[in-house]
């Protein structure tokens, strides 16, 4: 197993427990000690997990958000072909909605300048992206920024988006799960995702793997609102088993 492909193991099992020790992982995994911490130092410098004596734990469980550029930096090549399959999700004309987070942000790089379309978003970096791409008219929610994110939260980007219609959304979430559907960590942050949702016709959510089985404190949805889920080929067919019956269409890269 490649050291990438062992610390998403890791990881999923932190997430899944609560924290994982040295010891076991070594035994699980048949590695020594030193190469288990070196993993884990590898998750915490990419603000995943944080070290404890003997362990780590997932950030989410200490109720720390990891920033754009560390989350940015995890599951790149995923991420990218994720965001290469949304693409052709995307209308010939027609309005979308672009979410905030890492994945949608690779969508909005790759947005065609030829197809006359209206983008909404909540997200600064999207705009800065779609800015001055000819063909684009680009409408920008307001609101609060939320550093986290850079993305507008709270009353006046939901004064935006309750007269708003696009043909889709494209939503980023932190958290999926049969469960409790798809949740992220801010609650002002949910609402924006919840009133994104309720304006379109088609909900596509663009999620890696790591985000499968992962909850987190705010819902915004249930699977019931999401119509196509993009995720990558690390996700346990078990888990897209379930998730297809809830009656997603799934779409794995």
């Amino acid at each position: 197993m490649y050291a990438e492909e062992r610390q998403r193991a890791i990881l999923k099992q932190a997430r899944q427990n609560g924290r994982v020790d040295v010891a076991t992982l070594a035994a699980a995994f048949e590695i020594t000690s030193e190469t288990v911490r070196r993993d884990l130092t590898a998750l915490e410098r990419s603000g995943v997990v944080r070290r404890v004596h003997g362990g780590a734990i997932p950030v989410e469980r200490l109720g720390i958000e990891p920033g754009l550029d560390a989350r940015d930096a995890v599951m790149s090549a995923e991420k990218d072909r994720i965001a290469a399959a949304a693409l052709e999700q995307i209308p010939d004309g027609g309005a979308i909605l672009l979410d905030s987070g890492t994945t949608v942000a690779r969508l909005a790089n790759l947005v065609p300048a030829d197809r006359g379309l209206t983008v909404v978003t909540p997200s600064l970096p999207n705009a800065f992206t779609l800015a001055n791409r000819p063909g684009v008219t680009l409408m920008l929610v307001g609101g609060r920024l939320r550093g986290h994110t850079m993305a507008a939260v709270d009353g006046w980007a939901l004064d935006a988006l309750k007269d708003t219609y696009v043909d889709v959304a494209f939503l980023g979430t932190n958290g999926l799960s049969v469960e409790r559907g798809i949740t992220t960590p801010d609650a002002a942050e949910a609402m924006v995702k919840r009133a994104a949702i309720a304006s379109a016709r088609r909900t596509v959510l663009l999620a890696d793997h790591t985000k499968i089985g992962d909850d987190h404190f705010a819902r915004f949805g249930g699977l019931c609102d999401v119509d196509t889920l993009i995720t990558d080929s690390g996700a346990e067919p078990r888990e897209i088993d379930d998730i297809s019956r809830a009656g997603v269409k799934v779409i794995i890269v």
